[in-house]
């Protein structure tokens, strides 16, 4: 069709200009699984002596919570965090895309980046850990809640919620910040430690998705794939008609860097 090849030139500039960016999106969050699946085995598995030593399901959540939210840090704070943004999350890509902040070239590139990411890193952890991941108490760290699929949407719609309008805030004001990291991965270890038996504590579509997917299971998947981005829509909504707050800054979470930034153009 004679106008199909402009409209596709936008998408092309950006795979061709953005595709590093994009491929570390995937990456990072096959990192984040994979650290997911390795505490899951460690905390989870009956065989484990962690396991065997902590017969507490709580402090064992709390655990697990330290070592994902010390893991968000670790790769929001990384070189490839700083240079793509770190969101990690579709429902975080496409809320800076609903504010204005990500073109939607970028954001179909890292929606399917992330996606990608996701799913690799559960493959990657299928391999490494086999019959360890599989087992029930570990399950290939699926996102579940034990109260049923409306307990687990509203919950997800609260925490997502509360993260983006944290990340909103911090990374906006220039004082602030260089905490958004910080502050997101102790939202994390929270939301593991006393949140998780209501929704299992997602917060993203594709790591429900590499989950899901590994595990074979997909009841009430569509409470991880919606709720989120609920939530975080909601987030930008609220955050964008309150008053004395500054306006968005930028789509990457830390932005105080080197490293040349695709949304701003800042360092490029």
């Amino acid at each position: 069709m004679p106008g199909a090849w402009p409209r596709a030139l936008p998408v092309y500039r950006t795979l061709r200009d953005h595709w590093p960016e994009a491929l570390i999106e995937g990456c990072l969050l096959a990192l984040f699984m994979l650290s997911a699946s390795t505490f899951g085995v460690l905390l989870e598995h009956p065989d484990s002596p962690v396991r065997a030593a902590l017969d507490d399901a709580l402090a064992r959540r709390a655990l697990m919570g330290c070592a994902m939210g010390l893991t968000a840090v670790a790769l929001i704070y990384s070189p490839l965090g700083k240079r793509s943004g770190a969101h990690m999350n579709p429902a975080v890509t496409l809320t800076f895309l609903r504010l204005g902040k990500v073109t939607r070239p970028d954001a179909l590139l890292y929606v399917l980046a992330q996606l990608a990411g996701g799913v690799a890193g559960m493959g990657v952890a299928a391999l490494l850990y086999g019959p360890l991941l599989a087992a029930p108490s570990v399950n290939f760290v699926v996102t579940v809640g034990e109260h049923g699929p409306w307990v687990a949407f509203a919950a997800e719609i609260a925490i997502t919620f509360v993260l983006m309008s944290v990340v909103l805030r911090l990374s906006s004001t220039p004082r602030l910040e260089r905490w958004t990291g910080l502050c997101a991965g102790a939202l994390v270890a929270l939301y593991i430690t006393f949140e998780a038996p209501l929704s299992g504590m997602s917060l993203n579509p594709a790591r429900s998705l590499g989950s899901a997917l590994a595990a074979g299971q997909w009841m009430d998947f569509w409470v991880y794939l919606v709720a989120p981005l609920l939530g975080m829509a909601l987030a930008a909504f609220v955050y964008t008609r309150a008053r004395r707050v500054p306006p968005v800054h930028c789509a990457k979470l830390h932005h105080a860097n080197r490293y040349r930034c695709i949304f701003c153009g800042a360092n490029s």
